[in-house]
This record gives structure tokens, C-alpha cells and sequence, in this order.
């Protein structure tokens, strides 16, 4: 509970501290290092270290479905798996408040009241997100992990909502490729909403396995559940890939 408290603290200050920065100063050309230049930065580290332990997880999420590795292997990679699946949640929570706090700097203004929202919300779904995976067999983390579903659904909803009012009233009329990037993101919380939904048999057989050994039931389990998951998979990948290409060329 300390451990995972500190974390959430640690990055949230992080956040809080820079976000107060780069939304008081603007991209200057003298070449020094701006705060706008650092969440910049920020922005395409979360890219990184979202999509490369997002393979790293399915890779080995083909290896644990493998009835042909020994049952050993197969958990280890299932506790792997575990562990190195943070890494995109974490990413995915601070995206919106990064995101945000740029969409400001080039130019689309926000009420106070919104920036506000903005800016804590990387902070509170990044505590949510570290409770739930370092107090997994708690209640508390129980509780966090079974709203997560509903929790992204909400977010996808509000996100859509947000653009399309933005859109109406000509906000975004400068800038297409942020909405383009707002409902790529949009797409992808709800590709992992299913993703989730279609893991858990995957999850709850990897769990038979470690407790009892492989069954040719868990097996078939664990197969049909990670095929299930597998185009919401591929649909996060090519939504990221997208949107980081609208973020680079920027079209109008």
C-alpha cells in the first residue's frame, strides 16, 4: 500500500509541476529548452512506453497459450505478464492531462473549470491505476480493477462528447488532427474495455494452471479468449500508430 502510494504521489507531483509550467509559458525560438519542448517529450514517452510493453505483453501473452512450452514457462510468462502490463495502463492514464495541457499550448483554450479537470485527471486515474495493480488481492484493488471497465467507457464517452461539442462551435476548426487524435484515443479506450472483457477467461485459466497444472479445457480456454482479444489487440496498435502519425504531420 506505501509502495504503491508513493509511486502515485511521486508522478502525480511530477505532473502537477510541469502541466502549472507549460500552461504559463509559450514555444520560444531562442533555442533554449522550453516546458512546452518537456511535456513534449513527455507526450512521446508515453507513446513509447505504451506500445513497446503492449507487444512485449501479447508476445508473451502467445507464449502462455502455448500448450507446447512446459507448464513452467507458461506461468512465469503469466507473471510476467503482470508485471510489464503497468507500463501501458500508467501510460494511458496520464495521456488526456499531457495531451490537454498541449492542445493548450498550440493555441485551443480551455475554461479554467475544464483545464482544471484536465490536469487532475492524470493524477487521479494514475492512483487508480497503481492501487489496482499493486493491490490486486485487496479489496480495495478487487474494487478499482472491476470498475476500470466502466470507468474507460465513461471516458471514451466524455472524450467523444467533449469533441463534438468542440467541433459544433468551430473550437477545433484550426486544428483537425486533434480531433482526429481525441477520437483515435477515444477508439482505443474502448478497444481496451474489450480487450479486458475478452481476457478475463484467459486470466481465469492462467490462474487454474498455476494452481493445479494445464488442462486441455484451460488450454482451449486460454486460446479462444486470447483470439477473441486478438483484433481489439491489433485495433489499439493501428489507433496508436495513427495517432502519432497526426501528431508528426499535423494536416489541416
Amino acid at each position: 500500500m506505501r509502495k504503491s502510494i508513493i509511486v502515485s504521489a511521486l508522478l502525480g507531483l511530477v505532473l502537477w509541476v510541469t502541466g502549472a509550467q507549460a500552461l504559463t509559458l509559450s514555444v520560444q525560438g531562442d533555442g533554449n529548452i522550453t516546458d512546452y519542448e518537456v511535456v513534449l517529450v513527455l507526450h512521446q514517452l508515453l507513446f513509447v512506453f505504451w506500445l513497446g510493453p503492449d507487444l512485449g505483453r501479447y508476445l508473451w501473452s502467445t507464449r502462455v497459450a502455448d500448450p507446447q512450452l512446459s507448464p513452467t514457462t507458461r506461468i512465469t510468462g503469466g507473471e510476467l505478464i503482470k508485471r510489464i502490463e503497468l507500463f501501458p495502463k500508467v501510460c494511458i492514464s496520464l495521456m488526456l492531462t499531457i495531451g490537454g495541457i498541449l492542445t493548450e499550448a498550440v493555441g485551443i483554450t480551455h475554461p479554467w473549470w475544464q483545464m482544471a479537470g484536465i490536469v487532475l485527471l492524470g493524477p487521479v486515474w494514475l492512483t487508480m491505476v497503481v492501487l489496482g495493480h499493486f493491490r490486486a488481492n485487496t479489496n480495495l484493488g478487487r474494487l478499482v480493477n472491476d470498475t476500470d471497465v466502466w470507468f474507460r467507457l465513461f471516458m471514451a464517452g466524455a472524450v467523444l462528447a467533449s469533441v463534438s461539442y468542440s467541433w459544433s462551435i468551430g473550437r477545433l476548426d484550426n486544428t483537425p488532427w486533434v480531433t482526429g487524435k481525441l477520437v483515435l484515443f477515444a477508439a482505443i479506450l474502448l478497444f481496451g474495455m474489450m480487450v479486458q472483457i475478452r481476457l478475463r477467461p484467459f486470466d481465469a485459466a492462467l490462474a487454474s494452471m498455476a494452481a493445479s497444472g494445464p488442462t486441455e479445457a484451460s488450454d482451449v480456454s486460454m486460446s479462444r479468449s486470447l483470439a477473441g482479444a486478438r483484433p481489439y489487440i491489433f485495433g489499439i496498435w493501428f489507433a496508436l500508430a495513427a495517432a502519432a502519425w497526426l501528431g508528426v504531420a499535423q494536416p489541416t
